[in-house]
């Protein structure tokens, strides 16, 4: 079977570029003495995650989720070593500690004293990390402020350790941002560590990551693990700030022409908002790609600039590039559309089609949703 013959709209996923992706990732973190730890968030793909996990290149320590249902997908496929990388609640304590009396090791995180409190008496001995906020200002504590050992106080025996996530990275536009912004979190993760030990508490693990800083970080000394994520799949913001390059997206949507909208140099496809997502990363990007950049059914840019400039629930309104010849598209025919952020534009969907560098398909991988 060929792209052609699929029902649209649907992801393809080219695993030639994936193994390319997870093998320069694998390279940049081999040259720090640190444990690869995957974050699952984008792919949710127990086949991406083997890739991942069987890299020859780097040492590999379980992964990293973003959802329950991940959490149990994940188990219920044989990788039982997770990090729970969102902050965890009492009810979701409650799952996390079925989860492991099954015999898997689910670790959650918390930045609340509260909460912390409660982990530690929960029968189940659920092990924490303690958040760390390194600059992004989204969840975690400063690695300097009395929370810190409180917290880890009230965690008692259960405290594993810390996690910090430099999400803020996206901001980054240079590499000299990059590694700026990679030794910030280095370094509040270390300190917060450092203080924990200096206080008697137990430190095991000293979790770090974003694809950005995985990639410039130049010292990871005293940092147990890192977890990388959008890396593996990528997209045209990752692309905009230099995690990759544009060559390097590995998940496209592919789509049907609808409508020929001539006088205006327009396509209209079904590729909408809900296949497409409706981030618009790159609109804060070097360059704007819209809803997204429409490319052929090779995944080739052979109509150049050409964008979704317009997406409704299952509509996407191409505006076709106007310094080329308008392309002899018929109404049927199949286009590929690389996504501005794939992990939003992934969710949608609940399989990948995969292929290898051209239009057969060579299998298809199923994606777990929800939460």
């Amino acid at each position: 079977m060929n792209l052609a013959d699929l029902p649209t709209p649907c992801l393809v996923l080219d695993r030639t570029i994936l193994q390319r992706n997870l093998d320069t990732m694998a390279r940049a973190i081999a040259r720090h003495d640190v444990a690869l730890r995957p974050h699952m968030k984008t792919a949710k793909s127990i086949d991406v995650a083997r890739l991942a996990l069987n890299s020859p290149l780097v040492r590999t320590q379980g992964i990293t989720v973003s959802t329950l249902a991940e959490a149990e997908y994940f188990v219920g496929h044989g990788i039982t070593d997770i990090i729970y990388a969102v902050g965890i609640t009492p009810q979701k304590l409650v799952q996390v500690a079925k989860l492991n009396a099954s015999g898997a090791d689910v670790k959650v995180i918390t930045d609340d004293a509260e909460i912390a409190a409660l982990i530690s008496t929960h029968h189940a001995g659920v092990r924490a990390l303690i958040e760390v906020d390194c600059g992004e200002a989204r969840g975690g504590i400063g690695p300097d402020g009395p929370e810190l050992t409180q917290i880890a106080a009230n965690l008692g025996q259960s405290c594993a350790g810390i996690l910090s996530h430099a999400g803020h990275s996206y901001s980054g536009r240079t590499p000299a941002d990059m590694q700026r912004i990679a030794q910030a979190e280095y370094e509040s993760a270390v300190r917060a560590a450092n203080r924990l030990r200096g206080a008697g508490f137990p430190c095991d693990i000293v979790s770090i990551g974003s694809s950005p800083t995985a990639l410039h970080a130049q010292t990871l000394a005293g940092i147990t693990d890192i977890r990388p994520g959008v890396y593996m799949l990528g997209d045209l913001f990752q692309a905009e700030i230099g995690t990759h390059t544009h060559a390097d997206i590995a998940v496209t949507v592919l789509t049907s022409v609808i409508g020929r909208r001539t006088a205006e140099n327009r396509l209209v496809i079904d590729a909408g908002g809900i296949a497409l997502s409706k981030d618009r990363s790159t609109e804060a990007a070097p360059h704007d790609w819209g809803f997204g950049h429409v490319r052929d059914l090779d995944g080739n840019s052979s109509l150049g600039h050409a964008i979704v400039r317009r997406a409704n629930q299952e509509h996407g309104i191409v505006d076709l590039d106007p310094t080329l010849l308008p392309p002899n598209l018929r109404i049927g025919d199949k286009l590929r559309v690389a996504p501005n952020h794939v992990c939003m534009t992934a969710a949608a969907h609940d399989r990948y089609f995969v292929v290898e560098g051209s239009q057969v398909l060579t299998a298809v991988w199923p994606r777990v949703n929800g939460w």
